[in-house]
């Protein structure tokens, strides 16, 4: 763990209060990944520490819509893996296309996400793109928040490689 990185999102990113997540969880603190996102030189920091987390055998990496756009968009550029935005439902209009980019059959996709906490929109992002024909077997998110020593994707064939841990942000509050 970069301590310095930790502290640096700790310091910036860390709310607190009453927050309801996508899962439907209510939490008492929320990291807001925006506000890294919208930092240059946060955002390029945790790009940075993502790079060397991505499999060897990646050929595209896949940005979860909306927070996974910006930090995919500076690994790929980082990494010169070609990059695709996923959305959470496909276009109704227009190519139709629930990821936008190289197309993904045949190939090997890593998901690039921000927060993962319970999983629930990586998961629906990588059974789609194994329906339109992709490999997906990992994710790598800049903070895994999802409790405990439990893969909440273990269920969906999903490793997730994590820059930051929530147990990583709460060591250097101490």
């Amino acid at each position: 763990m970069d301590q310095a990185l930790a502290r640096d999102i700790d310091a910036h990113c860390r709310l607190t209060g009453e927050f309801t997540l996508r899962s439907g969880q209510v939490a008492s603190e929320y990291f807001d990944k925006y506000l890294f996102e919208t930092d240059p030189e946060l955002l390029a920091r945790v790009s940075s520490a993502m790079v060397p987390l991505l499999p060897g055998d990646t050929e595209l990496l896949g940005g979860l819509e909306m927070g996974g756009i910006p930090i995919v968009t500076v690994v790929s550029a980082q990494s010169r893996i070609p990059a695709l935005f996923v959305r959470k439902v496909a276009k109704t209009y227009g190519t139709c296309k629930l990821a936008e980019g190289p197309e993904v059959s045949g190939r090997r996709v890593t998901l690039i996400e921000d927060v993962i906490t319970t999983g629930g929109a990586v998961r629906n992002a990588a059974v789609a793109l194994r329906e339109a024909g992709a490999t997906v077997d990992t994710v790598v998110c800049a903070i895994d928040r999802s409790p405990g020593e439990e893969n909440p994707l273990a269920d969906v064939g999903l490793e997730i490689r994590s820059v930051l841990t929530k147990a990583d942000l709460d060591a250097v509050r101490a």
